[in-house]
């Protein structure tokens, strides 16, 4: 990845002097999309195909959160309506899920968000998406960690029948509660990564299949109570929403967390087979899975239990235990246990690749670009990320560590989305094209060779998605007929002329008021502003989205 050779050295002629003004443009430069003609000397192992990328979705998505969050949010926001909560979340979770795939099959690299807001936003920006990813994967590590410990414990009969090695101290000279089972948990599964991408895989979907079985269970025996005893948990005075609708949404942006780690797919692209065709099917299929999984499971749950007799903390093997089913919560615990071991393996599975990127684009030491050649992994980046998730998972509470992990999140996915429209409207100067169009160009390209030549000119590197010159258009005056065997006849690929510059100002200004118009219509709809300017502040930012996003999508920019 990174620059090519000539493009880094107009960078340091352009971005290098001019004192302030250089360091601006060094902030906002973006890299040019080489991956397709330029391999990194080390690779990462093309091992993962589509199965591999839904055992890490589901496995890195599906935590312990869906036992705990289905009695909370139940009690609190939705009652009876947690199902519609989840889907609700589930399509919002997708719309992320659909910028991710596009990004992830046209910019296909081991940096996830990093590497699209290098490409797409700037340099700056890239360096902050990565530090928070960083935050958001080592820290909900160490957090997932922190989870195994009380889980294993019940197993084998309570909090204190694990081993004094294994069981959490209390250090009175430092106010703390170390938790040793944590720590060594993060350095068993640091160890599993170095090992091999598939290797790792494997282990992690053999806990994700576990996982699931115990969610099935829950769902099986669940609907068998809820037909015997008659649904009580959908026979209530309040009807389904005893919250209203508003509760309902809030009960929305609460199990949306649940949805948090399909994003670490896209963190293996560089070792999938084929990351153009692979990586959409496997997120979509990974977000997919989860979503019908939560919704059945809360589906059962509420109606077995009425919503306002739930327990917050144990509600899933609380509801089968007041229908006679005590036996049940051993399994639901090895479903928990399972399910985190497989979130741990997600969470630190994305950080070394991301130390990786930024590595190799000079934003970190060249130590953590280092790949081993038996393995083809990065180890060092991996037993790195493995000594801090463990240090942290040692010494800090859950609770000072879930609060950060929403940080990375949401600056990530706010990042990713920004850079979908900028790829798709200001693009850098060499832009990726869709695998389809592109076999198309090369087809006529082999075809008419003189015509390519042509349309290069004096440059033979030149090419359809790149431009070297800024103030020239990227599309000129030529008429190519491409073959689109979709539409069944021949389409001019280019018959008009576009002043780019004016274009790409235009559609800057456009995003950024897109963006703008989004925040304000967020910031409405919750509950931080003042009532009264409540319906203000949406009606003009939904003016402004549907406005901008009508000149984003006109003719003229296509």
């Amino acid at each position: 990845m990174g620059f090519d050779s000539q493009s880094q050295s107009q960078s340091q002629s352009q971005w290098g002097g001019g004192g302030g003004g250089g360091a601006r443009n060094s902030l906002i430069r973006r890299k040019q999309v080489d991956s397709v003609h330029r391999k990194p000397k080390s690779q990462l192992a093309k091992e993962l195909t589509v199965p591999h990328l839904v055992a890490i979705g589901v496995g890195s998505t599906i935590g312990a959160g869906v036992y705990i969050l289905v009695g909370t949010v139940a009690r609190e926001h939705s009652g009876p309506a947690l199902t519609i909560s989840f889907l609700i979340a589930g399509i919002a979770a997708a719309l992320s899920a659909f910028c991710y795939a596009e990004l992830a099959s046209r910019c296909p690299s081991a940096g996830s968000a990093y590497h699209y807001t290098y490409i797409c936003i700037g340099e700056g920006v890239a360096w902050l998406v990565g530090w928070a990813l960083i935050l958001e994967y080592t820290i909900g590590g160490s957090a997932v960690a922190r989870g195994i410990s009380p889980n294993l414990a019940l197993l084998f009969g309570g909090a204190d029948s694990l081993p004094v090695f294994l069981a959490r101290q209390y250090i009175p000279a430092l106010d703390i509660m170390v938790d040793p089972c944590a720590a060594i948990l993060v350095f068993i599964v640091t160890g599993l990564l170095c090992v091999g991408i598939k290797e790792s895989t494997v282990a992690q979907g053999i806990a994700t299949i576990a996982n699931v079985c115990a969610m099935l269970f829950v769902i099986v025996a669940g609907t068998y109570l809820g037909f015997k005893t008659g649904w009580s948990g959908y026979q209530l005075p309040t009807g389904y929403f005893p919250f209203g609708v508003d509760g309902m949404l809030a009960g929305s942006a609460t199990v949306f967390f649940a949805y948090i780690g399909f994003d670490s797919v896209a963190s293996t692209a560089e070792e999938v087979k084929n990351p153009q065709r692979d990586l959409p099917l496997g997120i979509g299929a990974a977000l997919s899975i989860c979503c019908a999984l939560y919704m059945m499971v809360s589906m059962v749950i509420v109606g077995l239990v009425p919503y306002h007799a739930m327990d917050p903390d144990t509600p899933i093997s609380s509801a089968f235990a007041s229908h006679g089913m005590q036996w049940a919560a051993y399994i639901i615990t090895v479903g928990a246990v399972t399910a985190l071991c497989s979130t741990l393996m997600g969470s630190i599975l994305p950080q070394p690749r991301i130390l990786m990127a930024m590595a190799r684009d000079g934003l970190l030491p060249p130590f953590f670009s280092e790949i081993n050649k038996s393995t083809q992994v990065p180890v060092k980046s991996t037993i790195a990320t493995g000594i801090g998730a463990a240090i942290l998972a040692f010494f800090m509470d859950v609770s000072q560590l879930a609060g950060m992990v929403s940080v990375g999140t949401l600056v990530a996915f706010t990042m990713v989305a920004i850079s979908v429209l900028i790829l798709r409207y200001v693009p850098p100067d060499e832009v990726p094209l869709p695998a389809s169009l592109q076999d198309s160009i090369d087809s006529v390209s082999l075809r008419h060779g003189s015509n390519s030549q042509d349309i290069s000119g004096d440059d033979p590197k030149g090419s359809v998605g790149s431009s070297k010159d800024s103030s020239k258009p990227l599309l000129d005056k030529v008429d190519i007929m491409v073959e689109l065997p979709l539409i069944g006849k021949q389409l001019p690929l280019v018959n008009y002329t576009l002043s780019e510059d004016n274009r790409r100002k235009i559609a800057g200004w456009t995003i950024m008021f897109t963006c703008v118009g989004v925040f304000l219509l967020t910031y409405s709809a919750s509950s931080l502003g003042l009532p009264r300017f409540h319906m203000p502040i949406c009606s003009t930012a939904s003016n402004c989205l549907y406005s901008h996003q009508r000149l984003l999508t006109h003719q003229s920019w296509r």
